[in-house]
Formats: C-alpha cells, structure tokens, sequence
C-alpha cells in the first residue's frame, strides 16, 4: 500500500510517498479503507520530534481520519466490512489502509462525508467538551475565544452561541476577525490592539465569564479579561509557554484556572459514541457549519504540511489517499 513516510525529523521535505506493507487487524480490530485523514498541527510536532514517537523509522503520521472497514480481526462484533468509519486517535492514518482498535472507531451516519469526519472530529469533540466538560456554557455567559478563526476556534464560537452564550473573538489579523464575526461571534478584536481594555469595554467593565486559553503566552491577559469569579480554561499554548500561576492572585480574585485535553474525556468507547452522535446532529441539522477543507493528495503531504505551517489556512486540510 502507499503511505506517507519519513526517516528523520525535520521539515516537511523529510515527508515521502513509498510503498509499505498493507497492515494486519489483530483480536478486537479492524483494518480501514481510508478515504480522507485530517491533517493538525500535532502532526507537525511529531514530524519535528517535538512529540515522541514509539517505534523506528520509517515514521506514520496521522491520527485523524475516516473511511471504510475492509477487513475485521478476530472477537470483534458489530462492525462489518463495507461499514463507514472515522476516528479521532488512531495513528498511522497517512496511508492508504490503517488498523485501529475498535474501541476507538466512530460509526459515521450516512449524511456525514468522509472528509467532514476527517475535518471535524478531533476539533470537534475538543470544542465539545472544552463547552461541556472544562466550563459548562449556560445561556447568557459570554466567552473570549482566543485563536477564534482556528479549526477548534471556529467550532467553538458556534457551539457557544447554540448553547445560549455570547462570543467575544480574538484573531490575529482584521480577515480572521471577520471570519470569527461570520461564525457567529458577537465581537471580534485582533491581538495588536488593547483588546483586553476592549473585553472590559464590551463586558460594562466586568469581564468574561470565561476565557478559552489556547496561545499560552497570553495566560495572564485572559485572567485580566475575566471577571471576578471567573474561569480560565486554558487548553493550548501555540503561541509560546504561559507563566507560573500564584494561587493567591486566584484566592483574590475568586478566578479558577482549569486545563482541557481531550483524552481525558474520550475514555471509553461509549463515550465517543455519545459526543460525537451530539457532534454529527448539530451537522447534520445544519446548527454547526464548516468550510469545505483544503484537500491535498496524500503524495503532496509535504506541501499540505508547508501550508499549515504558514498559517495561511483557517479552515482543516485533509489528505486524500
């Protein structure tokens, strides 16, 4: 089968099509078709060595995907081969088969694409529970979302928004401000000017009931954009390594820090079969809207990884096998 390999870290040249084994599904997996697999900024640590990798080269990436089961291993039961499949944690997905237990594979509707599971599960679920789990949106709050023009960014504004909530976006540039209003925010302020003073202007002084902490480096601006007796959900820190925190500004303040990660949540096959069927409605219905990702061939993986890297992107890029 083909698959996209690499050998050593580096940048995205050290990524190339070759020929591989087609894998094997043991007791209790299943081997996948795979028909589209998102590409997320993970990957790009992994390719750098940032994250580590078990094993020896050549290297897979991807973890994020969706398609068809073409084979089943011994001991598993309802799931068939021709059944349309996705996945949000499954590595080795940048190839044209990939095996994954079937704790971990999501059944697709049949009105979900193939390329929207691939966009949107690992966003999506992370949206989910960052609105469900880390801070339980209630009608009326009002929210800052950092990085709102993001793939979790834009999900997240959305999902606030049906849960009854208000939307303060932060972007990096006047265009991803605009495309934060277009996904339902209320308002929407670039990091170059004082959108702290601006959070309190929009907020009659008092702050954000919560803040959706996703740069890191900005830790301490989101606890001055949150009112007393809010909260900090801090899930992310793509723009450099927050401070150290004194629990005693939090005992003065009455704030609450929390931390997010999705595999804290998805821990059982149950539950992702419950957040996602929540997921897939909103699609399906039309309460969730997604751009049609970037595609690119699963040969051109380096270029898809050069394009995400360059932050020209504000939707999710998939690669087609």
């Amino acid at each position: 089968m083909k698959a996209l390999v690499f050998h050593e870290f580096g940048g995205p040249e050290v990524l190339n099509p070759a020929e591989i084994p087609k894998p094997v599904p043991g007791a209790n997996e299943i081997r996948i078709k795979m028909k589209a697999v998102g590409l997320n900024f993970a990957d790009v640590y992994r390719r750098k060595g940032n994250y580590h990798l078990a094993g020896e080269p050549p290297y897979i990436l991807g973890y994020e995907g969706a398609g068809v089961v073409d084979e089943v291993g011994t001991g598993v039961t309802g799931i068939k081969p021709g059944d349309r499949v996705g996945f949000a944690d499954v590595p080795h997905a940048n190839a044209e088969f990939a095996v994954a237990s079937t704790k971990k594979v999501i059944p697709l509707p049949d009105e979900i694409s193939f390329e929207t599971a691939a966009s949107v599960l690992l966003q999506g679920l992370t949206a989910h529970y960052l609105t469900d789990d880390s801070y339980w949106i209630k009608a009326g709050d009002v929210a800052v979302v950092h990085a709102a023009a993001g793939g979790v960014g834009q999900l997240l504004v959305q999902i606030i928004q049906l849960l009854g909530g208000k939307v303060i976006a932060l972007a990096s540039t006047t265009e991803k401000a605009n495309i934060a209003i277009e996904a339902g925010a209320q308002w929407a302020f670039v990091y170059s000017e004082d959108w702290k003073q601006k959070v309190l202007d929009a907020t009659d002084g008092i702050g954000a009931d919560v803040v959706y902490e996703s740069v890191g480096s900005t830790l301490m601006d989101s606890f001055d954009a949150t009112r007393i007796g809010g909260t900090v959900v801090f899930y992310g820190m793509a723009g450099g390594d927050p401070v150290h925190i004194d629990p005693r500004m939090l005992m003065d303040t009455s704030k609450t820090l929390t931390g997010g990660d999705l595999w804290n949540v998805l821990t059982s096959r149950e539950q992702r079969l419950e957040r996602s069927k929540k997921l897939f409605q909103w699609i399906a219905d039309g309460s969730l809207s997604m751009a049609a990702p970037t595609r690119f061939s699963l040969s051109e993986g380096a270029e898809a990884h050069r394009y995400l890297e360059s932050r020209k992107s504000t939707g999710k890029i998939v690669l087609i096998p």
